[in-house]
């Protein structure tokens, strides 16, 4: 699965690069009885419904052109944003999250709390850096990456 994900990430790199678009995430996943060959894109201001339609036709023109089939069975190609509360997973993804609104979900307890939501302040190799509300005052919490379950972006009410 890795060897299709990788020819479907080399093919359509060149097409996101001319529109301006970043790869977020490729997934090639057996649901129920059908494949999915699911590819994930965004730019600076959000992708919309014609960004996707374009990626994917020209993506599925490329796909079919190819001789040998690098996917040989039946499957399903599905070109969409990674939503308005998409995991942080990759350096890449809490870089290009700075001064946006997240919510981080903890190991094991900072400060009495395993769940934080607050603008990314900073990010680098060891820690993440977050401004929380704490009763109305906002201060900086520093969050060790290894303590980090998961963490997304997250809509501020």
């Amino acid at each position: 699965m890795s060897e299709i994900t990788e020819t479907v990430k080399n093919l359509v790199n060149p097409i996101l690069t001319e529109h301006d678009f970043y790869l977020y995430d490729i997934e090639f996943v057996k649901e129920s009885k059908s494949w999915y060959l699911r590819v994930y894109i965004d730019k600076k201001n959000g992708i919309n419904i014609e960004d996707c339609a374009l990626v994917s036709d020209e993506l599925s023109e490329k796909l079919d052109s190819i001789e040998p089939d690098p996917i040989p069975q039946a499957y399903f190609l599905e070109v969409s944003s990674p939503g308005a509360e998409r995991p942080l997973k990759k350096p890449s993804d809490f870089e290009n999250a700075i001064d946006e609104y997240i919510h981080v979900s903890l190991y094991a307890p900072i400060d009495g709390n395993k769940i934080y939501e607050g603008t990314l302040k900073e990010y680098n190799d060891n820690d993440l850096v977050i401004n929380i509300n704490m009763k109305g005052r906002f201060k900086n919490l520093s969050i060790p990456k290894k303590s980090i379950a998961k963490a997304r972006l997250a809509i501020k009410f």
